[in-house]
């Protein structure tokens, strides 16, 4: 590592410390929340019932969605979008939420994650004045919001918002703290913005020294014909790496326009399943390539059927992904769209390169 990225990172802990309560870092606190071994005035909670727990069910969940989701997606974009998932642009996750994991799998080099949903903030408390039982209580809540992205390749949102919405550690934020200590990340600092819309900034990096990376989490509503001052901030960022997944349908159809209209001006790759963009949205010129197998919904979303993107899939028969994606949970009904405002996706070379994925931490 550099002597400039090193003096870089004392400084940013530094500035990070000032965030935290009881002596305790942001991004010591992040690691006990996913369970994951700490130093400091953390240290001793580690002996407590309630953190063993955590630990123990955080590591086996983790464990199963690396060789379920993580792995597998991560080598699936090297082989089909080699350049994109190198790139270090920046990545917009419309929808997302606090959904940092597969913003990151996707997309593990972007210089800058800019994620919005209706989630509020939240905040994560001195963990070190909690009581014992409200400590449990609160870690039993975190394991509870994260159950379904991490059993499935969602969140979803009443679960959520039931368990992380009365206690003391609540909101978007202990989320994105697990995602980012499990990923690997140290957290450098982190601070609240007001510009263009309420929300976090976090800035992290990776063990293998490369440059910090940027992440945004906005609260704001996306409905809407126009250009918000959301939208706009965003374009002065873009063109952008852009994910759609588990997105309700809602870009299908007139109340998300502007969104919709955003990401398809301003987006060097789109990569969703088919909840995202319909196929007929988008314009000519678009090179939307399809993998894994189209299957129908049974459910509330059935009748959002595409018949043209199920010919697309009669036409050219594809193999399953080998990973399961979006709301269908078997890996066999899985499929992605990676549209493309050009026909010839980038060389991996054209596009900057980080040295290294960053490496899980040793359990």
């Amino acid at each position: 590592m550099k002597r400039t990225t090193l003096l870089l990172l004392s400084l940013c802990l530094a500035t990070a410390s000032a965030f935290a309560q009881g002596g305790a870092t942001a991004n010591e606190t992040a690691r006990f929340l996913a369970g994951l071994p700490v130093e400091g005035a953390l240290a001793p909670l580690m002996a407590t019932t309630a953190w063993r727990e955590q630990a123990r069910l955080m590591d086996e969940a983790w464990r199963i969605k690396e060789a379920q989701q993580i792995v597998p997606i991560r080598g699936w974009m090297e082989t089909n979008a080699g350049g994109y998932f190198q790139s270090t642009g920046t990545m917009f996750y419309m929808f997302g939420g606090p959904d940092f994991l597969y913003a990151n799998i996707f997309f593990p080099n972007a210089s800058t994650y800019i994620l919005a949903g209706l989630e509020p903030i939240g905040q994560v408390p001195d963990l070190t004045q909690m009581p014992p039982a409200q400590l449990a209580s609160e870690l039993t809540a975190l394991r509870t919001s994260l159950s379904s992205i991490l059993r499935f390749q969602y969140f979803i949102t009443k679960d959520m918002r039931t368990e992380l919405g009365h206690g003391q550690l609540n909101g978007t934020l202990p989320l994105l703290y697990v995602f980012l200590a499990r990923l690997g990340y140290q957290i450098i600092d982190v601070a609240p913005v007001k510009t263009p819309a309420e929300g976090v900034r976090i800035t992290f990096q990776d063990a293998s020294g490369n440059a910090p990376q940027t992440l945004y989490y906005f609260k704001t509503n996306l409905a809407g014909g126009g250009q918000s001052a959301f939208l706009q901030w965003c374009a002065e960022r873009g063109p952008g790496l852009s994910l759609l997944k588990a997105a309700s349908f809602l870009l299908h159809g007139q109340n998300f326009i502007g969104v919709r209209n955003f990401l398809l001006a301003h987006s060097s790759v789109i990569v969703q399943d088919d909840s995202g963009i319909p196929l007929r949205a988008f314009p000519k010129g678009w090179d939307v390539r399809c993998y894994g197998r189209y299957v129908p919904h049974r459910t509330t979303f059935a009748k959002f059927h595409q018949p043209d993107l199920a010919a697309v899939f009669n036409r050219n028969p594809s193999s399953p992904l080998g990973f399961a994606f979006g709301y269908h949970w078997q890996k066999e009904e899985g499929m992605i769209m990676l549209a493309t405002p050009s026909e010839a996706m980038p060389a991996i070379e054209t596009l900057p390169v980080r040295k290294a994925l960053p490496v899980p931490p040793e359990q």
